[in-house]
């Protein structure tokens, strides 16, 4: 019996404690690499997360957005916290959104993304500073730098979208993965009031599979979320059709 107990206790505590780990941010897996081809001109959206130092574009499947790939971030500058002033070589954080206009294929820095600061939050706080980029050349002053191969990737994907009628982009740039256990840990930051305004666009997204419809109000980010209803049939017939490959 002792025996018994013991080969129990080995295979239950691992499980247990993974249980137990609170809101541990999950991996997500990204779409194969045949579905991904098929996906070039689908509606894509854009997160960035500073302190782990990566990009994930999604597209949209069905009715939900799903990891495409996964892309380290060469260089960014100036820690974590929002853009406030020009000169402060800080890279942006918040919401932000693409359009056909704000891609630059003949960049000094390869190929660029404006990613549109600053936005009406920004403004509304009198933050200055332009030309914040997603660019190539991994070469980085308040700008988000990636290498060439991954930029030529990610412009290609963001121009197709914009080109196959998606009227914008919805960029959401983080300071780190915004669970409760990590708004915990930084509880003490000069930014954590502005990082809870952030919070429920990720919890939006982590939850639905769709992005946030974010407004600014009062100077403030605001979700503006009606209840995503999802047709199960329509849901599964559309994502049938495209995920026979994968």
């Amino acid at each position: 019996m002792g025996r018994i107990a013991l080969m129990f206790a080995m295979i239950l505590l691992p499980a247990l404690s993974m249980a137990m780990t609170p809101d541990a941010v999950q991996t997500n897996t990204p779409v194969s690499k045949e579905l991904k081809q098929q996906l070039l001109g689908t509606p894509v959206y854009i997160q960035i997360f500073k302190q782990e130092r990566v990009l994930e574009l999604y597209g949209k499947v069905g009715s939900q957005y799903r990891l495409l790939d996964t892309y380290r971030i060469c260089n960014f500058s100036g820690g974590l916290g929002p853009k406030r002033r020009e000169g402060d070589f800080k890279s942006p954080e918040g919401f932000y959104s693409v359009k056909l206009n704000q891609l630059k294929p003949d960049s000094h820095y390869y190929r660029a993304i404006n990613v549109g600061f600053p936005n009406q939050y920004d403004r509304d706080h009198n933050y200055s500073g332009a030309y914040l980029m997603i660019h190539g050349d991994c070469k980085s002053i308040g700008c988000y730098a990636m290498t060439n191969a991954y930029m030529d990737e990610i412009f290609t994907y963001v121009n197709a979208a914009l080109r196959n009628g998606q009227p914008e982009v919805n960029i959401a740039i983080y300071p780190f993965h915004m669970t409760d256990s990590n708004m915990r840990n930084h509880r003490d930051s000069t930014y954590i009031s502005f990082w809870r305004e952030l919070q429920p666009g990720y919890a939006w997204f982590e939850k639905y599979h769709v992005p946030p419809n974010v407004a600014v109000s009062s100077g403030q980010y605001v979700m503006n979320n009606s209840p995503v209803i999802v047709d199960p049939a329509a849901a599964s017939k559309s994502f049938l059709a495209l995920s026979k490959t994968e």
